[in-house]
This record gives structure tokens, C-alpha cells and sequence, in this order.
């Protein structure tokens, strides 16, 4: 499995959510409504989720695996960072 591509957006009001992530799997899949916030130990990815009728929130699509999802938080805060830093630098 390869992430081909990453597009991140910004959220620019005060608050935990920092971004809203798309990521493209091997050029045939996509995955929307990733979330980048940030908590008390640092940045983590939150899968897209939908409130169930009980208020809780169940992740619509998620890895199995959590060497996979170590894998995909790792390259979209990798990215996320790198537009920080080019932002900051225009």
C-alpha cells in the first residue's frame, strides 16, 4: 500500500482541530475527513467518524493494523509540518 497523495486544509479558527486531511491510496482510493488534532501529548490523526443514535462516534473507515495507521499518521503530520514551515516562510 502506498499513499500517492496528501492534500491538507487548514483550519485557521482557534481550537484542537488544526487541519481536514485527504489521503489517495496507490492512486485508487481515497479517504476523506481525516482530522489533525492536537492534544495534550502532541498532533495525532482522528479517521473519519459519524455520532451514532447513542452520541458516540464510530469511525467510518479506519486501518486494521496499528503499524498502518502509525504509518499514515506519520506521513500526513510529515506534511502537515512541512506546510507550516513553508507558510512561515512566505
Amino acid at each position: 500500500m502506498q499513499i500517492t497523495d496528501v492534500r491538507i486544509r487548514k483550519i485557521e479558527k482557534e481550537g484542537k482541530m488544526k487541519a481536514v486531511v485527504s489521503i489517495t491510496i496507490d492512486e485508487e482510493f481515497v479517504i476523506h475527513d481525516i482530522k489533525i488534532i492536537e492534544g495534550e501529548k502532541g498532533m495525532f490523526i482522528a479517521m473519519p467518524s459519524r455520532k451514532t443514535a447513542e452520541g458516540e462516534y464510530k469511525d467510518i473507515a479506519h486501518p486494521i493494523k496499528s503499524s498502518t495507521r502509525e504509518l499514515i499518521q506519520n506521513l500526513i503530520l510529515q506534511k502537515y509540518n512541512e506546510e507550516l514551515l513553508h507558510s512561515e516562510a512566505v
